[in-house]
């Protein structure tokens, strides 16, 4: 299912005008031309082929970074669950960006929320650069727990359209 939602928030960023119509029927005024803001400035964005902790990969001329896509019905995710899966390759991806100055960004979609179900997180990594240095400042990191597992809790995140808003202005 999560799927739907990585090609929801493909569409988003490279400003497709169908996607953005359904995803802003509930969305504030404010909220909706934030979103919109993605098709003047839009990203080319490729979906990663498999699970290893990337989803898709958003490239523009300014900035570009690797996302990582969740989804749930309730507002806090503990990755920790699943065996420690989902612990692992955020593990592998913060390594991953560290490595090659990359910024990283969780997408978590709460499901039946209305207006702006979107928030983002980063995670912490050094080395980056530029506008992913200034970027990464902004975004909220992921929680750890007191095992040093990731956690993230939806009303934490930053708001999509307060992302776009940030980038695309």
């Amino acid at each position: 299912m999560s799927s739907v939602y990585e090609r929801e928030l493909k569409g988003i960023l490279e400003g497709d005008e169908k996607i953005l119509t359904k995803v802003t029927k509930t969305c504030s005024a404010l909220e909706k031309g934030n979103y919109y803001l993605t098709k003047q400035k839009p990203f080319i964005v490729v979906r990663a082929a498999g699970s290893f902790g990337v989803d898709l990969v958003a490239l523009r001329g300014d900035i570009s970074f690797l996302m990582e896509i969740k989804s749930s019905g309730v507002d806090t995710l503990h990755f920790s669950s699943v065996d420690g899966k989902l612990q692992r390759q955020a593990e592998k991806m913060q390594r991953e960006c560290e490595k090659t100055k990359t910024l990283p960004v969780y997408g978590f979609r709460l499901k039946g929320h209305g207006g702006d179900c979107w928030r983002l997180f980063s995670m912490e990594v050094s080395r980056l650069e530029g506008r992913a240095r200034i970027l990464h400042s902004r975004l909220p990191k992921l929680h750890l727990s007191k095992n040093g597992n990731f956690i993230m809790r939806w009303q934490d995140g930053l708001p999509l359209s307060d992302f776009l808003m940030y980038l695309c202005k």
